[in-house]
């Protein structure tokens, strides 16, 4: 099957879209306004101190590490936070570390394989994924990921055939719907797209998503609207 894309779709592989929000302008003090008497503060009785500023979360996970590299958790954490902030190589070294400590632990592994995909390193990012899914076989988000990764070098076949065999054993998984229905619309398969991303927002309705999917289905609804009009 030759792929296509004939319309943009407001989607992406793994990837999600943030939406715009409009910014509206504050309306001006009337000048006509009459201000208010100026009152005179009273003096303070105590001087009182400034409370500190709170210390950030990337701040501090980068010092517990820095004092004790071997701790799974804070490099685990602060893997998470790097990939948070798309600082991906800094992500995928310090991941990297945390796999070493725990080899077969499902979530850092499958950060991991998220971070070197970032930097387009998909054979490595597959390898992760599958290590993944060793560990924890028919797992949705590893499964997703590494179809996502598969699909991504055109390697079509056996994409689809992951994300269809995961729908067979766990049909409300909808992270495959999601990549089934980006699959579909890269084809022009506009109809199947809309019906894969529909079981998205019907599953999991609070999902980043069933975001997307909400707004690629009004993309494509529209689009094929215009069709028919035409």
């Amino acid at each position: 099957m030759k792929l296509r894309v004939a319309v943009p779709v407001a989607v992406g592989i793994v990837i999600f879209a943030l939406p715009a929000f409009a910014l509206t302008e504050k309306p001006k003090a009337s000048m006509s306004a009459a201000k208010p008497a100026a009152a005179k503060p009273a003096a303070p009785k105590t001087a009182e101190k400034a409370p500190a500023a709170p210390v950030d979360s990337l701040t501090r996970l980068e010092r517990m590490v820095a004092k004790d590299s071997t701790n799974f958790d804070n490099l685990y954490q602060l893997g998470v936070v790097y990939l948070d902030r798309e600082r991906t190589p800094e992500a995928a070294r310090v991941l990297g570390k945390a796999v070493s400590i725990r080899p077969n632990d499902l979530k850092a592994l499958v950060n991991l394989g998220a971070a070197e995909d970032a930097m387009g390193h998909g054979e490595a990012a597959q390898g992760y994924y599958r290590k993944a899914l060793a560990a924890s076989p028919g797992d949705s988000v590893a499964t997703c990921r590494l179809a996502s990764s598969l699909y991504a070098q055109q390697n079509y076949k056996e994409s689809i055939g992951l994300l269809r065999k995961l729908i067979v054993d766990k049909p409300r998984s909808h992270c495959a719907y999601f990549t089934l229905g980006v699959a579909f619309a890269d084809a022009g398969l506009y109809r199947d797209a809309i019906r894969s991303w529909q079981k998205v927002v019907e599953y999991a309705p609070e999902s980043a998503e069933a975001v997307s999917a909400r707004e690629s289905i009004e993309v494509l609804s529209k689009y094929l609207t215009g069709q028919v009009g035409q």
